[in-house]
């Protein structure tokens, strides 16, 4: 049950308002003044190329305000991607700033929709920013129709062809920013090029919203791939700015739409029993056909293209970012993390030293070699780095460990230039696979998993023949996971475990938004009553006169029963 706070708004009558007017003023005269303050659609979109302008940055808004957590600063970290991280363990850090000690705290708080509640800034810069892309994009179709229209030549741009790969962008975004306001809150304004620019739609809930992002998402693979598209001149590819690095030719372009339709449907669902009920033929489709290889967007500090957290601030020292044993200790073969798990959560102590067979982390028989081992840069295989003891932060718990995630010190240490992965083909491979599991298929999704551990330095998980069966590799196989009723012993995973553990690891902090959150949601692995989503801002539901009200910490409704293991 939404717990409310309900609140009025005072408007002032219109003749206080004109009364304060300055003298020889009437009302026709305010009427007849145009406010260049407020939107002109119009004249913000009345030339095809203002139109095309407005269309190639809108991927970067929806950038800013998922990946990066900000409107386009280098420091961007206060928003509901970087809490996802904490809550999913992901991440763990005992710092207030961005609400992450609050976020990552067990056991679980509320996420606070009050006034002036901690987090109001962040909790609102993604419903904000997202729900402004919608608007925008939106908008801009609509602009662009009216110019095709209106064109003796039949077409606004130069070409026909220019016309359909700038509407396949503008649906595109429309479609991912729905898609991720379906995401992250429980309802959201279901805008689209239908909804006229100055209708303020209600209130839908998720479900729907999700399928309005499927529609926009269809829509522009339909332009993309048409007559137009296809055999005019001055289309695809895209230029490299509207996502910076990537020219997207015409395949790539319609690739690059399957791989976040695949990823939106998985992420969606708010439960375990929802997630089973996702249409996961279509999302093996749209996985097997989505991006064949990393989509990789470059960062760039001279054209203001960041990830704010994942490729900066967590690097500033290990407090902002350390990485919890709960499960990054699944890799652990040498019998630290079963004693970990053995001991009572008040007990548990992280900074053991992980040995493990995965090659994404330090290698060695003691700290020292690992230390040695992990040198910055990282050496190519390398994603975790241990760090020098003089470096730990002064902590213990379940939250800490020797291991700091490195990934993307490339970037960091090069003034926040280079390549940054968004979308890890393992993503993909592992949505596929987890589609095939659920349908039975565990050879086709075996040979996914294999694929990526072989990568990494893992052995085969064996011939899979059902759902239960533990992967081959005995004391040493991975992961290792904390086995029911009690929880307090580990044993090897499942395919399904197999599984998870390729795509957690591939897309830590590699992600456009919430990767780890919305699959332990969809998959039941969110510590006890973390909040299962985040509730409209305060601020919007202000603006429409609505209670305001929170999620999580027990709140029924929008919190995470015990989980698969037990946390």
């Amino acid at each position: 049950m939404r717990q409310s706070i309900f609140r009025f708004a005072a408007i002032a009558p219109l003749a206080a308002l004109l009364a304060a007017l300055p003298a020889g003023c009437g009302s026709s005269d305010v009427l007849a003044v145009p406010n260049l303050n407020n939107p002109d659609v119009a004249r913000a979109y009345g030339s095809p190329a203002g139109v095309e302008a407005v269309i190639s940055g809108t991927f970067k808004q929806f950038w800013n305000v998922t990946n990066n957590c900000t409107t386009g600063s280098a420091s961007g970290s206060d928003c509901v991607n970087v809490q996802g991280h904490l809550m999913a363990l992901e991440a763990y850090s005992e710092l207030n700033n961005f609400g992450m000690g609050l976020r990552a705290s067990i056991p679980r708080s509320a996420v606070g929709n009050d006034r002036g509640n901690g987090q109001a800034v962040a909790n609102n810069l993604t419903f904000g920013g997202l729900s402004r892309v919608t608007r925008t994009s939106a908008n801009a179709i609509n602009a662009l129709n009216a110019l095709i229209k209106a064109s003796p030549a039949g077409s606004a741009l130069p070409t026909k062809a220019q016309d359909a790969r700038t509407l396949a962008f503008a649906y595109f975004t429309l479609g991912i920013s729905l898609g991720h306001l379906a995401i992250v809150h429980d309802s959201a304004a279901i805008v689209t090029p239908a909804v006229p620019s100055d209708e303020v739609p209600g209130l839908s809930s998720y479900v729907d919203v999700a399928k309005a992002a499927m529609l926009m998402l269809d829509t522009a693979i339909v332009f993309a791939s048409g007559p137009n598209a296809t055999s005019g001149t001055g289309g695809f590819p895209l230029a490299n700015s509207w996502i910076n690095g990537l020219a997207l030719t015409q395949d790539q372009f319609i690739r690059t739409v399957r791989s976040f339709r695949a990823k939106i449907r998985a992420a969606v669902p708010r439960s375990a029993a929802e997630r089973a009920a996702v249409d996961w033929n279509a999302v093996i489709a749209d996985a097997t056909g989505g991006y064949t290889t990393d989509w990789v967007v470059t960062m760039s500090s001279s054209l203001a293209w960041y990830s704010g957290y994942d490729a900066i601030q967590m690097f500033q020292e290990s407090a902002w970012g350390l990485l919890s044993s709960m499960f990054y200790g699944m890799a652990d073969t040498s019998g630290g993390y079963a004693n970990f798990i053995a001991s009572s959560m008040s007990a548990r102590d992280g900074s053991f030293l992980i040995r493990t067979p995965d090659q994404r982390f330090p290698q060695g028989a003691t700290r020292a070699a690992q230390n040695a081992d992990t040198p910055l840069p990282l050496p190519a295989a390398r994603y975790l780095q241990n760090r020098l003891p003089g470096n730990d932060v002064p902590m213990a718990g379940w939250g800490f460990s020797q291991y700091d995630h490195r990934r993307w010190y490339g970037i960091r240490s090069n003034s926040n230039n280079g390549p940054y992965t968004a979308i890890d083909k393992a993503e993909l491979d592992m949505l596929a696979a987890e589609g095939y599991i659920r349908a039975g298929n565990f050879a086709s999704a075996a040979a996914l998993i294999d694929a990526s551990r072989a990568k990494h330095g893992l052995p085969s998980i064996g011939t899979i023949t059902s759902a239960t069966q533990q992967i081959a590799g005995g004391n040493a196989c991975v992961p290792k996971v904390p086995q029911a009723p009690g929880f307090n012993t580990v044993g090897c995973g499942t395919i399904l475990e197999a599984m998870k553990w390729e795509k957690r690891m591939q897309t830590a902090f590699a992600c456009v938004q919430l990767c780890w959150f919305t699959d332990s949601r969809g998959w039941g692995d969110l510590p006890e009553n973390t909040a299962l989503f985040w509730a409209v801002p305060y601020q919007e539901m202000d603006a429409r006169l609505q209670p305001f009200y929170s999620t999580g910490g027990g709140l029924a409704g929008s919190s995470a029963a015990k989980g698969t293991y037990g946390f």
